[in-house]
C-alpha cells in the first residue's frame, strides 16, 4: 500500500513539472520574438535617420527624388490608332486651321492644296454614298486615284469615273473573260506593268490596279487623240464601229463627279444605265506609237475640262 501511494505521488509531481517547463519555454519564445522586432525597428530608425541626414547635406539628392516620384504618378497617355487617312496620305502640309493662325497669307500652292483636299472629301463622300462603299474604302481609293493622276499627269475625276463604272469599285471584281479589279485589267494581257508590283498576283491589290489601269487608260488616250476614242481602246471596242453604249456611261459619271468636285448637289441614285458593267478588254495591248505624252495628257485634261 505504502508503494502505491508513493507511486502516485512521484507521478504527481512529474504532471506538476510539465507545465511549468513549458511556460518557461513559451516565455523563451516571446522573448526572442521581442528582441528580433526591438532589432528591427532599431535598424529601419538608424537606416532613416542617415537617409535624412543624406539629403539634409545633399538638397540635390532630395530634388531628384521629388522629381523621379512626380514622373512615375503621370498617368499615361492612351494610345490611338491614326485614321487611314493619315497612312494612305503621308504627312501633310499645314491644314487651313493652323494656316489661319499664322499671320502669313496662304501661297498659291496652299490653297490649291486646300482646295483639293475639300474636292477629295467631296467625292468620297458622294462615291461611298452611291456605291455603298465604307468611308475609309472610299478616302483610301480616292486618295490613290488622285496621287497617281499627280504621277502620271491624268485627271483623277476620270480614272474614278472609269473605275465606278467598269467595277462599281469593287476591288474584287472578275469578268468571265478575266478582267479584274477596280479598273478590270486584263492582267494576263498587261502581265509586264505587274511586275514592279509583285507580279500578277497584285491585280487585286486595290494600289496596283489603279495604277496598273491608269497607265493603260492614259495610253489609249494618247494614242487615240481623244478620251471618247481612248475609253472605246480600253473597253476593247477599238475595231469595232461603236462601244455599245460604254464611253458614253464613263463621261456621264464624270460629268457627276466634275459636279461633285465643285461643292454642287448631285443626287446619288444610280440608274440602271449606270450600273457597273464587266465587259472584255483587248486581248493584246498596241505599241505605242509615240505621240508625246505630257501634250497628249494636257490635251486630254482640256477636253475633259470642257466636257
Amino acid at each position: 500500500m505504502n508503494i502505491r501511494f508513493t507511486g502516485m505521488a512521484t507521478a504527481a509531481r512529474s504532471l506538476a513539472v510539465v507545465p511549468a517547463a513549458r511556460f518557461a519555454a513559451q516565455r523563451v519564445s516571446l522573448r526572442s520574438v521581442f528582441t528580433t522586432a526591438q532589432h528591427t525597428f532599431t535598424i529601419f530608425g538608424v537606416t532613416a535617420l542617415v537617409m535624412i541626414a543624406v539629403l539634409f547635406a545633399r538638397p540635390d539628392l532630395a530634388r531628384s527624388l521629388s522629381k523621379a516620384l512626380a514622373e512615375d504618378e503621370t498617368p499615361v497617355a492612351a494610345v490611338t490608332a491614326p485614321p487611314l487617312s493619315e497612312l494612305m496620305e503621308g504627312p501633310a502640309a499645314a491644314t487651313p486651321a493652323q494656316a489661319s493662325t499664322e499671320s502669313e497669307p496662304l501661297t498659291a500652292e496652299e490653297k490649291a492644296l486646300m482646295g483639293t483636299r475639300k474636292q477629295q472629301e467631296w467625292v468620297t463622300s458622294w462615291l461611298s454614298k452611291r456605291y455603298r462603299v465604307a468611308g475609309d474604302a472610299a478616302n483610301m481609293l480616292v486618295s490613290t486615284a488622285y496621287l497617281t493622276a499627280r504621277e502620271i499627269k491624268l485627271d483623277p475625276l476620270l480614272i474614278l469615273a472609269v473605275m465606278a463604272i467598269e467595277s462599281g469599285l469593287n476591288p474584287f471584281a472578275e469578268s468571265p473573260v478575266g478582267a479584274q479589279g477596280l479598273m478590270q485589267v486584263m492582267s494576263k494581257v498587261h502581265h509586264d506593268k505587274f511586275q514592279d508590283m509583285g507580279g500578277v498576283q497584285a491585280a487585286l491589290n486595290p494600289v496596283a490596279n489603279i495604277r496598273v489601269g491608269s497607265l493603260i487608260l492614259k495610253d489609249y488616250v494618247t494614242r487615240g487623240g481623244s478620251v471618247e476614242a481612248g475609253l472605246k481602246s480600253y473597253v476593247g471596242a477599238a475595231a469595232f464601229e461603236t462601244d455599245e453604249g460604254y464611253g458614253s456611261k464613263v463621261l456621264a459619271e464624270y460629268r457627276r463627279l466634275k459636279q461633285v468636285s465643285a461643292g454642287k448637289k448631285v443626287p446619288t441614285f444610280t440608274p440602271p444605265s449606270a450600273q457597273p458593267v464587266l465587259v472584255a478588254k483587248t486581248t493584246a495591248s498596241a505599241p505605242s506609237q509615240g505621240v508625246p505624252v505630257a501634250a497628249a495628257a494636257e490635251a486630254a485634261t482640256t477636253e475633259l475640262a470642257g466636257l
